[in-house]
């Protein structure tokens, strides 16, 4: 029998790599903010083997994909490097990969947040622009510095969309840190959030048999206190719980 424990849903989240060191890391928001709002969160290796990932991604319920300070490979969508592209870490870019593809094939949650929602469009057949300043006329500031949880601009949201379902709202107040965006949708993917100057900053899985939500801001930054932050990390909690029950009730 599953005890209190064991009825949290397991969440899966890619850990990142400081090359210099030859370190895995993470930062700890993203697991806090998955055990307040009811899961276990499981760190994966970046280790791009297929059956490592397949194994580890088998006894899980949810994945999380959460941000980094680095780039998607251009070469994976088809263009040259941009002259203000950032650095690409091949190992993680590969792993993230793999765990997408082994969450897919499950019919996994997946909750993606910056980086996260960039790999996840790209492994659908979506491109990115590779530098908002110089490729988007009129571009806002997209990276606010600190302090990082500082809500820096607003962003509209689609009606009739998971996402704003889950905020109760078609305009939020959000963070920003990053210097890439979505420029070609992935299939199976729609845009469901817009800051003013049309960079997209949400996108979300259509299929209501699909729980696939991505958001380009960092929700794990406002945990504590942000009210849709929350509510984005208690919403894929409990799609994953849900999934776990799915799995566990005898038929």
């Amino acid at each position: 029998m599953i005890g209190p424990m064991g009825n949290r849903p397991r969440i899966g989240i890619p850990m990142r790599i400081e090359l210099a060191t030859d370190r895995f890391y993470l930062s700890r928001y993203y697991s806090e903010a998955v055990e307040a709002a009811g899961g276990a969160p499981v760190h994966i290796g970046l280790i791009p083997n297929f059956d490592y990932v397949d194994a580890v991604v088998d006894g899980l319920d949810g994945i999380l994909l959460p941000g980094s300070d680095s780039d998607v490979d251009p070469l994976r969508y088809g263009q040259q490097p941009h002259p203000e592209l950032g650095s690409v870490h091949t190992i993680k870019d590969e792993t993230d990969l793999l765990v997408i593809e082994a969450a897919e094939r499950r019919e996994l949650p997946i909750f993606a947040i910056c980086f996260g929602m960039q790999v996840l469009n790209v492994s659908r057949g979506g491109t990115l622009i590779q530098d908002i300043r110089s490729q988007v006329k009129d571009a806002i500031k997209h990276e606010q510095g600190v302090p990082r949880d500082r809500p820096s601009h607003r962003a509209r949201l689609a009606d009739g969309t998971k996402l704003s379902s889950i905020a109760g709202t078609l305009d939020a107040a959000i963070n920003s840190h990053h210097h890439q965006a979505i420029e070609s949708l992935g299939a199976n993917l729609v845009a469901t959030a817009w800051a003013t100057d049309g960079v997209i900053e949400a996108i979300e899985d259509p299929r209501p048999d699909r729980f696939i939500v991505a958001v380009q801001w960092h929700p794990e930054l406002g945990w504590r206190d942000d009210v849709l932050s929350q509510r984005l990390f208690k919403s894929f909690v409990n799609q994953a719980k849900e999934a776990r029950a799915s799995i566990t009730t005898p038929a």
